[in-house]
């Protein structure tokens, strides 16, 4: 991708009421890697970044006050998409921590194998093997 050195260019941003918790979980049963963390001085996350495979994601804690925090209230849930190499391992990972299954691993027409789990505060994540084109 121009300009980017081959990072990805779109991040999705996520604020929960718990970030903390959310971060845990996204960690310790979807298998996200914690990039960084920065916390306010209450404890509650200002910004924290987790990777899964070369994509990732940014989150925060709800209630801070600062422009997105204010320009994301009222806002829906979530969803977002994460191509990962096997959608089985990937599931029952979750599973063995409780992550509630919307969707069980399923293939699907367009040539994917994909699941859908629902975080800690309602947000929807999709995993599967289809990896859509960048047109890079």
């Amino acid at each position: 991708m121009a300009g980017t050195g081959g990072r990805p260019s779109v991040y999705p941003t996520l604020l929960y009421d718990d970030a903390k918790a959310a971060i845990r979980q996204l960690t310790e049963a979807l298998g996200f890697r914690e990039l960084s963390l920065f916390e306010g001085e209450d404890g509650s996350v200002l910004h924290a970044e987790l990777a899964q495979g070369n994509g990732a994601v940014m989150i925060g804690t709800r209630g801070t006050g600062s422009v997105f925090d204010r320009a994301m209230k009222g806002a829906g849930t979530t969803g977002v998409y994460v191509v990962v190499d096997d959608v089985d391992a990937h599931h029952r990972r979750a599973v063995e921590h409780g992550v509630e299954i919307l969707m069980p691993p399923t293939d699907q027409d367009y040539g994917s194998r994909d699941y859908m789990a629902r975080d800690v505060e309602g947000n929807v994540w999709s995993f599967g093997t289809y990896a859509p084109a960048t047109g890079g």
